[in-house]
């Protein structure tokens, strides 16, 4: 929460998720997404930079000074608008704001059970009625998993315990990390939209 560890994650090189790129995941579906963009758990900017360079207007946020310091100079490198903010996935209500759309490549994974009723409710406070929110996070199913690996149950579970959300679409998918060679770890890809 203090965002120590992460941050030190990033003052001796790459994180193991920092890989230079967006998330395959997020390509894929980017050009679909709608009005205002929020990146959660944002790292060094590399999601929030491609959703920006597509014309859509971005918020990456992260607990990681130091990430953010390398998102804001990728953003200045490249002339692409990103606003990075230093803030707390569990506290997004502290923005005053809300999205349309709201990305998630691997803060989900990192909560543990009994923190996820409180990170779904910061997303909530943050998400507009009828706004999309996708899910990329570690999968519990096939080899090589990563840490912290989710079941699909597990996921759906978090969102399906009130009446404000709709899970749309759970599928297998890939997230990129420095250790699991070119094609990633197992991972799920949701979409669920706010109600």
């Amino acid at each position: 929460m203090t965002g120590q560890p992460w941050d030190a994650s990033y003052q001796d090189g790459p994180a193991p998720w920092d890989v230079d790129r967006p998330q395959p995941a997020i390509v894929r579906v980017a050009s679909g997404f709608a009005g205002t963009v929020l990146d959660v758990g944002c790292g060094s900017g590399e999601n929030a930079l491609y959703v920006a360079s597509l014309g859509f207007s971005v918020v990456g946020i992260d607990v990681a000074e130091t990430a953010l310091a390398i998102a804001r100079a990728k953003a200045a490198e490249r002339g692409i608008e990103v606003d990075f903010v230093v803030a707390d996935g569990f506290q997004l209500t502290r923005l005053g704001r809300r999205f349309d759309t709201v990305v998630d490549c691997g803060m989900f994974h990192t909560c543990d059970a009994d923190e996820r009723p409180e990170y779904v409710a910061s997303l909530r406070s943050t998400i507009a009625h009828g706004g999309t929110l996708y899910v990329l996070c570690f999968s519990d199913i096939g080899p090589d998993v990563g840490p912290h690996p989710v079941s699909r149950d597990e996921l759906s579970a978090a969102f399906e315990s009130g009446d404000d959300w709709n899970v749309v679409a759970i599928e297998q998918d890939r997230v990129l990390t420095r250790y699991h060679g070119d094609d990633g770890a197992p991972a799920w890809f949701a979409t669920i939209k706010r109600v």
